[in-house]
């Protein structure tokens, strides 16, 4: 399916892809018969499928597709808006950091929303935000005005970033907490595919380019609206009902979505929420706490030291910058997120099996040679026709290992009583550094576009050194036990 995604011109890419795909499948799939096993995560559904818990999950799994679909949509624009606007590649990367600025504030404040008014009722505010910026951007008048509005459309991708896992996990019981997360992971990745999509059909149209880069932005409108309607659908979350006390709607809930022992789990939700107000004073810049901030702002750094944000947000331009054309630029940028798919679902089933260490290791190993290899392309202007399979290998390593394994790690290695006030501080940096890498992408790419990919190699050699000297494996280890090796105490 992959290699019939790709462009027929592309001969070289074609001939080379299913010699790359046997050896990776071949090295990570060992022990494949396991898959065929009624424990694992594939065969879930033989044994058991709960409707209404599911198609919660999917109800709030549109913001991750939203999410997904807004941080990506610009990748099929930036060439046309920088025609329009006669933008200096300063103020291009201005214009994709925009919205990145918005999803800062978006993480901030999600913490006041969420207990103010709850995950599902702030999710309906991200909803809105997404809705109000496909529709401003899509008669943007000027270009501060669309930078405006993808500022709004930052603020809905900040608060689907914390509150729909959150939800998620809220509402999960704990045999399908695990699934029901990635889900959420593999709803952002299917949201980036759908937007290359988007962008490659309304490429093909023939439209002029006011109108081309408009409606790319303002046929998120649908799936925001939807996402929007299906909120009122949704039950709000136990725990949050709990909190506010509203302990019978939370009884109802959990009854609703299937949940086995009620009583018991009201109970342990209780007892949790009064912990948490107990430690809600601990400080999270303590002396002993060093270890985790330190992983935590490492795995975040390294994340988007690999390029992904600036490859993922300027994949039109690579290809443009490489000699393509337009169209066949939006062609080939459905076949990266096409991977990007595939090997995030792989990396789901994996992880728990490899580990997470093992992950960013081999993500290194991997991602240093091809992205020396891409930065030789256009350093020597020449095999300019191995740019997408490079970009695949890339996309496929990076899902697999990086992308995988971050919002896990850093979930893992802070203990209970800080757990929450980490993810945040995590999270902040970790798409405060994405920031830093998307407005600095066209900056060094005006300077050589081999700069940057010169730049990230350099950064994943020393990624597979710290990790490997520095970082503790947490595969099959308890909360407790990661705790007491860093330690620690919950």
């Amino acid at each position: 399916m992959l290699l019939d995604a790709l462009p027929t011109h592309i001969d070289g890419a074609k001939k080379s892809l299913p010699a790359f795909t046997s050896t990776f499948f071949r090295l990570i799939l060992k022990g494949a018969p396991h898959f065929l096993t009624t424990e694992h995560p594939l065969n879930f559904m033989k044994n058991t499928f709960n409707y209404r818990l599911w198609g919660t999950a999917l109800g709030a799994g549109l913001g991750g597709i939203l999410f997904g679909f807004d941080v990506s949509v610009i990748a099929g624009t930036n060439s046309l808006m920088q025609e329009e606007f006669a933008l200096t590649s300063v103020a291009l990367a201005t214009t994709v950091t925009s919205a990145f600025v918005g999803t800062l504030i978006g993480i901030l404040l999600s913490g006041f929303s969420s207990k103010k008014f709850g995950r599902r009722d702030s999710l309906k505010g991200a909803a809105l935000f997404f809705l109000l910026s496909a529709i401003g951007c899509g008669i943007a008048w000027d270009w501060y005005s669309l930078v405006l509005f993808r500022i709004v459309g930052g603020l809905g991708v900040g608060a689907a970033a914390v509150m729909g896992p959150m939800y998620i996990a809220e509402i999960a019981p704990k045999e399908h907490r695990g699934r029901l997360v990635c889900f959420y992971q593999f709803s952002i990745v299917f949201g980036i595919l759908l937007a290359y999509i988007s962008n490659a059909v309304f490429g093909q149209l023939g439209w002029p380019s006011a109108l081309e880069w408009r409606m790319k932005f303002a046929c998120e409108a649908i799936p925001a609206l939807a996402f929007f309607v299906a909120l009122y659908f949704i039950p709000r979350s136990p725990r949050w009902l709990i909190s506010r006390g509203l302990t019978a709607e939370a009884r109802d809930t959990l009854h609703y979505l299937g949940a086995s022992e009620v009583h018991s789990q009201l109970t342990d939700i209780t007892a949790s929420i009064d912990e948490q107000s107990k430690n809600q004073q601990e400080s999270l810049f303590q002396r002993k706490y060093f270890k985790p901030l330190i992983l935590a702002f490492a795995v975040g750094l390294f994340n988007n030291l690999a390029g992904i944000n600036g490859i993922l947000y300027y994949i039109n331009t690579i290809f443009e910058n490489a000699g393509f054309s337009k169209t066949s630029s939006d062609l080939q940028s459905v076949t990266i997120g096409l991977t990007n798919l595939i090997f995030t679902v792989l990396a789901m089933f994996l992880i728990d099996r490899l580990g997470r260490k093992k992950l960013l290791m081999i993500g290194s190993v991997g991602l240093a040679p091809i992205l020396f290899a891409i930065a030789g392309i256009f350093y020597f202007d020449a095999y300019k026709s191995q740019l997408l399979l490079l970009l695949i290998c890339y996309i496929a390593f990076f899902a697999f290992s990086q992308g995988a394994v971050i919002w896990v790690y850093i979930s893992e290695i802070f203990p209970n009583s800080i757990r929450e006030k980490g993810l945040a501080l995590g999270s902040f940096f970790a798409w405060t550094m994405g920031t830093v890498v998307a407005w600095i992408f066209p900056v060094l790419t005006a300077l050589s576009p081999a700069l940057p990919f010169v730049v990230f190699g350099m950064s994943m050699i020393l990624q597979l050194i710290i990790v490997a000297l520095v970082f503790p494996e947490t595969k099959g280890v308890s909360l407790e036990e990661i705790a007491h090796k860093l330690g620690l105490s919950l």
